[in-house]
């Protein structure tokens, strides 16, 4: 299984450090991509994070192939979240993503970016209060983690956890993440 993150500068370090963590730990081979045309991204607290790969500088994936993943995941975070909405790659991606079935995830304010191109409707969500209104035809039903077919939503970096927890049971079943759940040993 392999997932893919994308993470813009001013992401949230946490909701994408957490839930890559949680999916290595069930063995998940995660990848962190920069939609720019470099490898550093600087996140909404000013950690600097150096991903795995980046698109071209002309927004293209002409550096790597995605179709191979599994997943693809996107932190929130302000104004990361606005940067994953207008980023070309990062839409194009998420949509083929959507159409082949393959898992679409977004937590905090992220799962806004989903809605604004139609990947909600008709599926329950979360997200960062505040954003409901931006679910684009999703149905908010709270929670700290979302499974709804092919997408899962978080709510917010509190919830990352639980978010990384779902997208294991969707990828690997549910006695995996239980598996990997207990051995972080949450009292």
């Amino acid at each position: 299984m392999k997932a893919y993150f994308l993470l813009c500068n001013g992401c949230e370090e946490v909701e994408a450090l957490m839930t890559a963590d949680i999916m290595k730990r069930a063995g998940i081979d995660t990848v962190m991509v920069s939609p720019y045309g470099m490898k550093d991204v600087i996140g909404s607290h000013g950690f600097n994070i150096v991903t795995d790969m980046q698109f071209g500088s002309s927004g293209k994936y002409d550096e790597f192939t995605y179709g191979d993943g599994d997943a693809v995941i996107l932190p929130g975070g302000m104004p990361g979240t606005k940067n994953l909405a207008a980023s070309k790659g990062v839409v194009d991606m998420i949509k083929s993503y959507d159409h082949l079935g393959k898992l679409v995830c977004a937590i905090c304010a992220a799962p806004s970016v989903l809605g604004e191109n139609g990947l909600l409707k008709g599926h329950d969500a979360t997200c960062f209060p505040g954003f409901e209104s931006a679910l684009g035809g999703g149905r908010y039903v709270g929670g700290p983690a979302v499974i709804s077919g092919n997408i899962i939503t978080g709510k917010s970096v509190g919830c990352a956890i639980e978010f990384g927890l779902a997208i294991v049971s969707k990828l690997l079943g549910e006695a995996k993440a239980s598996q990997v759940e207990a051995s972080i040993y949450r009292a």
